[in-house]
């Protein structure tokens, strides 16, 4: 493989082969009409996440799957608008016990989060980062 440009000597065998497959696939267009060209990155503010949890946040985000509180309040909000809408009685009482299950289930990853030592460890850093500590 031939290089238009010099390669760096800092430059490791691996980023070689990485910068070669990015030139043969701008050769061929491969890059072309992707979704969003043109348009700003839309970057997200990960500050809310604890840094030791980010890498899997953005895995799980990019490959749709929502956290699993995430995915209850959905859920639940779901539920809620189907009780809402619901005529029949024992229907509605079904389907307020399936909100139930999931409010209680939310609630118990809830409560076990506030506890999570990764969490307590962010929240000191924070504090320390603030003074308070």
């Amino acid at each position: 493989m031939l290089f238009t440009e010099p390669v760096p000597i800092r430059m490791d065998i691996a980023e070689v082969i990485a910068e070669g497959k990015i030139r043969e696939a701008m050769e061929k267009g491969e890059f072309e009409n992707l979704p969003g060209k043109g348009k700003p990155l839309q970057i997200d503010d990960l500050s809310h996440v604890p840094e030791e949890l980010r890498a899997g946040y953005i895995i799980l985000k990019n490959a749709g799957v929502l956290p699993e509180e995430l995915q209850l309040k959905k859920e639940i909000i779901s539920l809620q608008k189907l009780i809402d809408y619901c005529n029949d009685e024992e229907e509605r009482c079904t389907l307020r016990k399936k909100m139930n299950q999931k409010i209680l289930r939310f609630d118990m990853l809830m409560e076990k989060r506030r506890l999570s030592p990764s969490l307590i460890h962010y929240k000191n850093k924070i504090y320390k980062k603030f003074g308070r500590y």
